[in-house]
């Protein structure tokens, strides 16, 4: 479930059921909010976000917050050691108090499992955005990975884009996969034979290393998620450069004109050598700079897909 509505709300759960249309939409409205930066009143001056982060996330938590400040809301920040979460309580339960407070959009961001889905179906008055959820969604983080590569490309139709790494555990990599797969690029997949993730290789192939490197348009290296592996699956962050990380000796085997992309937050020397993370063919800073207009972009969409009631 991905692009929910139900009744007059509209939610994001995921990016794998958004149609063209609605992607094409969002990355317009992307492009307006990146070019009306500080010229004019946010639409939704008065109304109420509540941004339920139950993991940490510094940079998608300020994100959402800048971004719905630009739209002209109100932030309510969930701050878990004092939140009615660690007493028991429900996420649905907390949904049903933030709408009864007039509340109108939950920004949520968790581990497993995933219910989102679920919830949207279930709430009355309060519209979902998924800030990632387990191993599966990040629709928002995927939806700026494709804004970079259009302000980058011009057009996403017919590139290639690599997503290398711990494939097993990377919600981005899965909602990536869906908005780059609509919009017509094609994608690949590579990484440590321990991380591979067998259900995205039905839609996507899986190639080796070298081979990845030298067919992408867009290198996207993918975090190791430590705190999702029980076992130790490499003996050091330099073993695991040294066989699958970006390093200087693979990046100039990239073609002359392709990109290098992280979502963040990158471990240097581990997926990508130091000297590329701010080299001039990276966009990882653009992404980070990608994400407020994005972020504006799907609050408003949210908010305007129907009027409480």
């Amino acid at each position: 479930m991905a692009s929910v509505q139900t009744g007059r709300l509209k939610h994001l759960i995921d990016t794998k059921d958004l149609s063209r249309e609605e992607i094409d939409h969002l990355l317009e409205r992307a492009r307006y909010w990146e070019r009306k930066r500080g010229a004019e009143e946010g639409p939704f001056r008065g109304r109420f976000a509540a941004n339920l982060f139950f993991e940490p996330s510094t940079r998608t938590r300020f994100s959402f917050e800048v971004a719905a400040r630009r739209l002209g809301m109100e932030v309510l920040r969930f701050e878990e050691g004092i939140s009615s979460a660690v007493k028991g309580e429900s996420l649905l339960d907390t949904l049903r108090t933030l709408e009864a407070l007039g509340v109108e959009v939950a920004v949520i961001r968790r581990g497993g499992p995933d219910i989102l889905g679920e919830l949207a179906l279930r709430v009355r008055g309060i519209r979902l955005v998924n800030a990632g959820e387990g191993c599966t969604a990040h629709p928002t983080q995927a939806l700026l990975d494709l804004y970079t590569l259009k302000r980058h490309f011009g057009e996403v139709k017919g590139i290639t884009v690599a997503m290398i790494g711990d494939l097993r555990h990377s919600r981005v990599v899965r909602s990536n996969l869906w908005s780059l797969k609509t919009c017509g690029a094609r994608v690949i997949l590579s990484g440590p034979e321990s991380m591979r993730a067998p259900d995205l290789e039905e839609h996507a192939p899986y190639v080796p290393l070298e081979e990845a490197i030298r067919q992408a348009d867009a290198v996207m290296m993918l975090r190791v998620q430590l705190e999702r592996h029980r076992e130790a699956l490499f003996s050091s962050a330099e073993e695991y450069h040294r066989a699958y990380g970006l390093t200087m000796e693979r990046f100039v085997r990239m073609k002359p004109h392709a990109v290098i992309m992280h979502p963040g937050p990158v471990n240097r020397g581990v997926e990508i050598a130091d000297e590329l993370v701010e080299h001039p063919r990276s966009k990882i800073f653009d992404q980070m700079a990608c994400g407020v207009p994005v972020r504006m972009a799907v609050l408003e969409w949210a908010m305007e897909g129907g009027e409480r009631g």
